[in-house]
């Protein structure tokens, strides 16, 4: 359903006021069997400790993994793993969750064959092997990697059905790594330095230009996330972070990183990874990721189950110009908005969790979140976004996200004007 005019019958009484201090009964009857029958894990021995060296979840949690869309690219080789955003709580997503993104897959990396090489404008050519790396002050940073194509499909109008899809393309993880001022320090700077090209030692050798004050500011060069090291799949055994700025810069495999005076414009900046605005001309170098938030529950892949009642909305947000100052949530399709509750911690340029309670009356409902941030940026609707850029793009939409909640609790992807 896509016609706003359609919805106007059933948007009356469907906002409920949040309960507060409101607390979810107990569904079990007195006589349910799993609490009156002993269960077969509580009459047996379990799995001793050498079991399992290395933990995974549960079988029970077997469904939650990422997924890819098969005709969104020519090759798996090439192509986008999404983060099932829906099935994870608070801000940290777990390491064989985050979403994938290759030019020439994985590369399979010796760490005792890899090295670093610095060259270009700077004092001393120097190449660094892991152990090398290791001996610099380290630091670790909360931040979030989105694709500048997270919600891309979504430009024209409602196409995936699932946050998973819609939003997925984008984790947020502990990094542990060296700044690398540090690095680019040791090897000493030409005062005519102003840009770097970092490159990754995968099949597509990617690249991609960085201002080199962006470079001395925040960025680190990683080789653990979440405490243990990179997956493979992740730039193992080493990575560049670019905080808040969009995924396809944070090169992985980093073999690596020239030091020049103008932006190189390889295939990366000009093939892709610029924003085709309706006139044709395409804007570059758009690399800060705007504010954005979505909510992951509940959503199409996580509909509502318990019926009428307390309900608990919970979603994410993030800006990589800082932190997240608010979060609202609207229950009609952006009548009327009530202020959600940001909970955990607020880190700048890291996602945040938001939530919001209320009595659901069973009515349809237009679920959508609005993020503002720390800059005082406010998350744009999405025709606002098409009235200033056209349809041509499919980079950087940080739009609103509708999901439409039938009375049966089923959700869908939809807009709504």
């Amino acid at each position: 359903m896509t016609d706003s005019t359609s919805r106007r019958g059933f948007l009356t009484g469907s906002a409920a006021v949040a309960a507060a201090g409101a607390v979810a009964a107990g569904s079990a009857r007195a006589d349910d069997p799993a609490i009156t029958e002993v269960q077969p894990w509580a009459q047996m021995l379990g799995d001793g400790v050498d079991a399992r060296p290395y933990g995974h979840p549960s079988e029970h949690e077997a469904h939650v993994v990422r997924r890819h869309v098969a005709w969104l690219t020519a090759d798996p080789i090439s192509s986008v793993n999404f983060t099932p955003l829906h099935e994870l709580d608070g801000i940290i997503t777990p390491n064989g969750l985050c979403f994938e993104r290759h030019h020439g897959g994985i590369a399979e990396i010796d760490p005792a064959q890899h090295r670093l090489m610095i060259n270009g404008l700077v004092d001393t050519p120097l190449v660094f092997t892991m152990q090398d790396l290791m001996r610099f002050p380290r630091e670790n940073r909360v931040y979030f990697l989105e694709c500048a194509a997270n919600s891309g499909m979504e430009w024209r109008g409602a196409q995936l059905n699932g946050c998973q899809f819609t939003h997925g393309m984008i984790h947020n993880v502990v990094y542990t790594g060296v700044p690398l001022k540090y690095i680019l320090e040791e090897a000493g700077l030409k005062t005519n330095a102003a840009w770097i090209l970092p490159e990754g030692a995968d099949a597509s050798a990617m690249t991609r230009s960085v201002p080199l004050s962006k470079a001395m500011d925040d960025c680190l060069v990683a080789f653990r996330m979440n405490g243990e090291a990179l997956r493979p799949e992740q730039g193992y055994p080493l990575r560049l972070v670019v905080p808040g700025w969009e995924g396809n810069m944070w090169i992985k495999w980093l073999r690596r990183i020239e030091v020049g005076d103008e932006p190189w414009h390889h295939r990366e900046e000009t093939s892709k990874y610029t924003d085709l605005l309706e006139n044709g001309v395409a804007r570059r170098f758009t690399w800060e990721m705007d504010v954005k938030s979505v909510i992951t529950n509940p959503s199409p892949q996580a509909p509502i189950t318990h019926g009428k009642g307390f309900t608990v909305i919970s979603g994410v947000a993030w800006s990589g110009r800082g932190t997240i100052r608010e979060v609202h949530v609207t229950l009609d399709g952006g009548r009327n908005w009530q202020q959600a509750r940001i909970d955990g911690p607020s880190l700048p340029k890291s996602m945040h969790r938001f939530y919001y309670e209320f009595d659901w009356d069973g009515s349809p409902l237009l679920l959508q979140s609005r993020a503002i941030d720390s800059d005082g940026m406010i998350q744009p609707t999405k025709n606002e976004l098409r009235e200033a850029r056209g349809y041509n793009s499919i980079y950087h939409n940080n739009g609103i996200q509708t999901w439409h909640v039938r009375e049966n609790g089923e959700a869908e992807n939809v807009e709504v004007s």
